[in-house]
């Protein structure tokens, strides 16, 4: 059973940006790969502390990550960020 995205109103924002550039393929398969299994590997994911406990980090490139919290009880995956470094 796949998972189900959702997009805070930051992520909605960011994923205007990825569209105006030239991410938007790679984005699209990291939020393909992650709504089957979030914790697939490759490519890697990473665990946040601070802050940001309890979410995951995929990289886009080297500077922009997409960020995402996993609601396993509810099979729901929330994306945070598709833009800049945790910010």
């Amino acid at each position: 059973m796949s998972y189900k995205l959702v997009y805070t109103s930051q992520a909605r924002k960011d994923a205007k940006k990825v569209q105006g550039s030239n991410l938007a393929s790679k984005v699209k398969s990291l939020l393909e790969l992650i709504e089957v299994d979030p914790f697939a590997d490759p490519p890697p994911f990473e665990a946040l502390v601070g802050d940001l406990k309890g979410a995951y980090s995929r990289r886009i490139n080297i500077q922009h990550r997409l960020v995402y919290q996993v609601v396993e009880s509810e099979k729901i995956v929330k994306i945070l960020r598709l833009w800049t470094h945790y910010a």
